[in-house]
This record gives C-alpha cells, structure tokens and sequence, in this order.
C-alpha cells in the first residue's frame, strides 16, 4: 500500500517545492534521514530488525553518529518506520471508499496491501517488533473497524461468500505479500496469487474473471527456489 506521493519502488515521496526551498543544512539533514529509512528498510527486509545499525549508516552514505543524531536508539529507529507504515496504510483509504461496489472496495484494500508488503519486506518484522514494544497499542484498531464494515457489506449484497471474515482477509493478503521476502522470482507472481484468493472469496455464483500474468513453468520454479536466474538454471543441469 503506498501513498499518493510514494510508489514502491520509489522509496521515499518526491520533494516538494517547500522542501526545494529549505535551506542547504537543513535540507542535506533531511536527505540523510530519507537515505537512512531507505537503507534500514533494505537491510531490515533482509536480516530482521537486528540488522546492524552500522551497515544501515554504511549504505546510507552516512557516518554512525548522524544514523543517531536521527534515531537514538534502534527502537526509535523501528518505530519511526512503523509511524510512516501506518500513514501509507491510512492514505489509501480515500481510494477503498470511492471503489463503486463493497466488493470492489475490497479488491483494492486487497490489492494495495499485498502490493505494499511485496514492496516494502521489512514490514513483517518491523510490525512484529511494535508488537513487543508495546503490546497494548492498536493504531490501526480504526482501519480494521473500516475494514470489517466493508465485509459486512459485501456480504449483504451477495459479493462475498458468507463465511469470510476480516481476519480472513488480513491473514490471506498477509499471505500473498510475503512473496516479497522470497526474491524477485516469487514477488512478481503476487498479483496472480491474489487472483486466485480473490476468486476463492466470491460467492459461488460470481462470474470469475480470467487471471492475470501466467504460472511459471517447472524450470521457472525451480530457478525460483533455488535463487537462480534461468540462465543459470539451464547451466547448472
């Protein structure tokens, strides 16, 4: 899921023209705080929240004493980069309500959430470690209420099979999403895969649309699991 301003492979919203006009100090200051959320997102994707502090500064261009000057600990550092999860989640909103249909509403929460986890692969870790910071909080309580309503509705209008809930909708699309921490090979199937959930969600009469993209083939899976390009899939028999 991403903001208006954020696409996923974009990593952080474009400057705006306030931010052009900030002057050079506080502007370098703000450019190195973006290249630190860039580069613990990277790093946290790929070795969990413990990833070191030092490689984030590393890759980030920046010395371990501005990484601190920003985040003074590593759990500021975790929940900065949950507080801006939370704002992307809440942006699309507007787009879920102005779907014309409960069920297409619930097809772009669908959507933009798997998009946003295959996106952004730190999140799965980073929203287990808010979890144990602080057991007690529920800032997103409000979107799933939002979230239930929409089940609720699609149901009542016969959109829905009736035996779906909310939970069911966050675990399946929590699903999906992890295709992101798979490699590229598995991310790119994602819409595919939710294709499929979705049509297991319709009620039973529901016409069901052709899927999008294509299966991988045998070798195509097997180079997947393996890490392999399809080069060196065929090199290696």
């Amino acid at each position: 899921m991403t903001s208006p301003t954020r696409k996923p492979q974009d990593g952080l919203p474009v400057a705006s023209a306030a931010e052009r006009s900030t002057p050079p100090r506080r502007r370098d200051a703000r450019l190195n705080r973006d290249r630190l959320i860039i580069s613990a997102r990277a790093l946290i994707a790929q070795h969990g929240v413990d990833a070191s502090l030092e490689e984030i500064a590393r890759q980030a261009e920046v010395g371990v004493a501005t990484l601190y000057r920003n985040f003074a600990t590593r759990d500021d550092l975790v929940r900065t980069l949950y507080d801006l999860a939370l704002a992307e989640l809440h942006a699309v909103r507007g787009e879920i309500e102005a779907a014309p249909t409960p069920w297409d509403a619930l097809v772009v929460y669908t959507e933009r959430v798997a998009e946003w986890l295959v996106a952004d692969p730190s999140l799965p870790p980073i929203l287990r470690r808010m979890a144990q910071l602080d057991p007690s909080a529920r800032p997103a309580a409000e979107f799933d209420g939002f979230i239930a309503s929409l089940v609720a509705r699609a149901k009542k209008d016969g959109t829905l099979r009736r035996d779906v809930d909310a939970v069911d909708l966050a675990v399946l699309v929590t699903m999906v999403g992890s295709l992101g921490s798979l490699g590229d090979g598995y991310a790119g199937q994602w819409r595919r895969q939710l294709s499929i959930v979705l049509d297991g969600l319709r009620a039973a009469d529901a016409p069901r649309p052709k899927l999008p993209g294509r299966p991988l083939n045998v070798q195509d899976y097997r180079a997947t699991v393996h890490g392999l390009t399809r080069r060196a899939a065929r090199a290696a028999r």
